[in-house]
């Protein structure tokens, strides 16, 4: 995501039209889902993707009739097979596609493209909300939880910021409306800075995560040891919250020296509204570990919150494949979270044309 603003921001500066290519709904089995981006540039190169193949291939013909047209539209592709209309792919889904042009006369496009980098910069909580109707230029804007305010002024429908969620939402209002997250604040949190910490840490940082390690050993606080954490906090694992503040947004994975550290950090973390709560260790420990949170007074409900144990079962065994296997189910429950509160059906992803 940074990347491509970057790339587009450069490109706006130096006097070059861009056109951003985003998939604003999918269905069925697509290379890739809603929020996917690439863009494309007057001679033709692009940054970034939609998934490959066919539906890449056409997009990029479409950007270059964008380019001489200058004109923003949606367009749907259907993945299948042996289809009216259809790309020859053995998907089986449809995705629907927005093409949007950004031209270098209008100055403020590039005030834009440089507060979404700023945003990025500091990850800050931040939404771009585009307006699709009929005209060839659509109205972009961006709203964010630093200033909560939005970026230019504009009227919205009543309550438009309850769209404002961890995933890209298409409002079927007349105009439609497009509001998708560009940055997240939430980390995620691991507690303890062994072998597999440092295992992971780089790991989860290269698919969009920001790891934050917690640590009580002075020797493991060394943030040399952790390529790719936000940083290292040295506290007491009885006493998180004097360094930190876990939100909904946060993941909590709890990897530290010991059974008694993992079993402070566990209860404290459950009683955190944290969005995933991962423990390293067997699940005859973590039945031990239960019957101790019941007598602290933990509900059941929070208890059933515990992903133990922690990962995809692999059946790893190395410090990298434990790694491995977090991440990947971090990476599952991400996508879980984005898509769990989806306000449109199939059908209603592509009445917008």
């Amino acid at each position: 995501m940074k990347e491509l603003f970057l790339a587009l921001q450069e490109a706006l500066s130096n006097g070059k039209n861009v056109v951003l290519c985003s998939i604003i709904a999918s269905s069925g089995s697509t290379p890739r889902g809603a929020g996917a981006k690439m863009i494309i540039f007057e001679d033709g190169t692009t940054l970034g993707t939609i998934g490959g193949g066919a539906v890449e291939h056409a997009a990029s013909l479409i950007g270059l009739e964008v380019h001489q047209t200058r004109k923003s539209f949606t367009k749907a592709f259907t993945l299948a097979p042996n289809q009216v209309a259809d790309l020859g792919m053995i998907c089986g889904g449809d995705v629907k596609v927005y093409f949007q042009f950004f031209t270098s006369d209008k100055p403020e496009y590039l005030k834009l493209v440089r507060r979404i980098n700023e945003l990025l910069d500091k990850n800050v909580d931040s939404w771009l909300i585009t307006e699709i109707h009929e005209e060839s230029i659509w109205n972009i804007n961006l709203f964010d939880r630093q200033s909560n305010a939005f970026f230019s002024q504009a009227e919205y429908p009543q309550d438009f910021q309850k769209n404002f969620k961890s995933q890209a939402v298409l409002i079927q209002t007349e105009p439609a409306y497009y509001v998708e997250p560009l940055s997240q604040s939430g980390y995620v949190y691991v507690f303890g800075g062994g072998h597999v910490s440092q295992e992971l840490v780089p790991m989860i940082a290269r698919v969009g995560f920001r790891p934050v390690v917690f640590e009580d050993r002075e020797q493991f606080s060394d943030l040399s040891l952790f390529l790719g954490a936000v940083k290292v906090v040295q506290g007491n694992f009885h006493s998180i919250s004097e360094k930190i503040t876990i939100t909904d947004s946060d993941y909590v994975v709890i990897m530290t020296r010991g059974h008694q550290a993992d079993y402070q950090v566990l209860e404290q973390a459950l009683r955190t509204p944290a969005s995933y709560v991962g423990v390293i260790g067997s699940r005859h420990k973590m039945a031990a570990t239960q019957s101790r949170l019941r007598e602290a007074g933990i509900c059941e409900t929070d208890i059933a919150r515990i992903h133990n144990p922690i990962g995809l079962p692999i059946l790893a065994e190395t410090p990298e494949e434990i790694a491995i296997s977090i991440t990947a189910e971090l990476i599952l429950h991400r996508a879980q979270h984005r898509n769990r509160d989806l306000l449109f059906s199939h059908e209603e992803m592509f009445k917008v044309s």
